[in-house]
């Protein structure tokens, strides 16, 4: 098993890579214009947050509350903006 510090690089870095992933979709949401298109993005958001909230479940089974408190910038992300 990997140590603590290891576990929570990992998560932080697994965090930015869906936060990356996350804020295009929100972009090309926004800003494309068929319809169907915009919708496709909308899934990707919605998996990109529901993918967010499980990582930080994870993290917090597999890290100690004091450990993972520490180290996290942020909590989790609850729910997609209203359009």
């Amino acid at each position: 098993m990997l140590p603590e510090q290891e576990l929570t690089r990992l998560f932080h870095s697994l965090n930015n890579h869906l936060g990356i992933i996350l804020a295009n979709a929100e972009l090309l949401e926004h800003r494309l214009a068929d319809e169907q298109h915009r919708a496709r993005a909308g899934q990707v958001v919605a998996s990109a947050l529901d993918a967010i909230q499980a990582t930080n479940l994870i993290r917090h089974a597999a890290i100690p509350a004091t450990v993972a408190e520490k180290t996290s910038t942020r909590q989790s992300i609850d729910t997609h903006p209203a359009k």
